[in-house]
């Protein structure tokens, strides 16, 4: 006498998805800034956006760890990454999970690896502090294939502020039980992926370059030194902050950068 079950979610119709631990959303719009505008993060843009196009193809592609610096484009590049390595023509999928479903994550595995798309797997801004030693055991055991393989057509990355992403502290060198111990194994949960990507502070010509592609893409009048003392009443440089002040730019002009 309940409701009949809800449709399964197709796919094969949208750029991303978002899962819960219960099912799959659709996400009509993949929102990411164009490669060509993720700039003071060259190296690492090529990287990953090479890594997502050979997965994208057919082509063996490695999970990826990036960490680092915040507001540096992190999240942005994988969006970026997929939505190039798409073409128009839908060859992969980003599915964002939430940091909290990890315990469910060979379930979605199953739902993706039925399908014949290929999908990069996003856990973002993850960090495991005291008492979440299960949950890294699980995207540790995730990340290996466990006893079940995983399916070929699914990569997963991650993104984090810091390297070791299991929480290290001073108290660790003190242990005078094997204290090496626990720094291995904060370490040893990122030694799984096969790219790690550090984003490291912005400069300030780096900033002003970030500033400059923005402003340019979008036809919009700026002034470095406006820029500059926008950056210094943030206490920041990162390419958030220079989007941020691209969005400023705009609003002062009248103007809107969505869509």
């Amino acid at each position: 006498m309940g409701p009949p079950p809800a449709p399964a979610t197709d796919l094969a119709a949208a750029p991303a998805y978002s899962w819960d631990g219960q099912g799959l959303g659709a996400i009509a719009r993949l929102d990411a800034p164009p490669l060509a505008l993720l700039r003071g993060i060259d190296r690492q843009r090529d990287t990953v956006a090479e890594n997502v196009a050979r997965h994208a193809a057919g082509a063996d592609a490695h999970d990826m760890l990036l960490w680092g610096a915040r507001g540096m484009g992190k999240s942005a590049l994988i969006r970026a990454s997929v939505l190039a390595a798409a073409d128009g023509a839908g060859r992969i999928a980003l599915v964002q999970a939430a940091g909290n479903a990890l315990d469910t994550l060979s379930t979605l595995m199953g739902l993706l690896g039925a399908s014949d798309r290929r999908f990069l797997l996003f856990i973002d801004d993850i960090g495991f502090g005291a008492g979440q030693e299960n949950e890294a055991r699980l995207l540790r055991s995730l990340l290996e294939g466990g006893v079940s393989p995983r399916p070929a057509n699914v990569r997963i990355a991650v993104t984090s502020n810091r390297r070791a992403i299991v929480a290290r502290h001073l108290s660790e060198q003190d242990d005078p039980i094997n204290p090496r111990d626990s720094v291995d194994d904060a370490l040893a949960l990122a030694d799984r992926f096969g790219l790690s990507i550090g984003f490291h502070n912005c400069s300030q010509d780096d900033y002003l370059a970030i500033v400059a592609g923005y402003a340019e893409h979008y036809g919009l009048a700026w002034d470095e030194a406006d820029a500059l003392e926008w950056s210094k009443r943030r206490g920041a440089r990162s390419g958030r902050v220079a989007r941020h002040y691209v969005t400023e730019l705009a609003g002062r002009v009248g103007r809107s950068l969505e869509g």
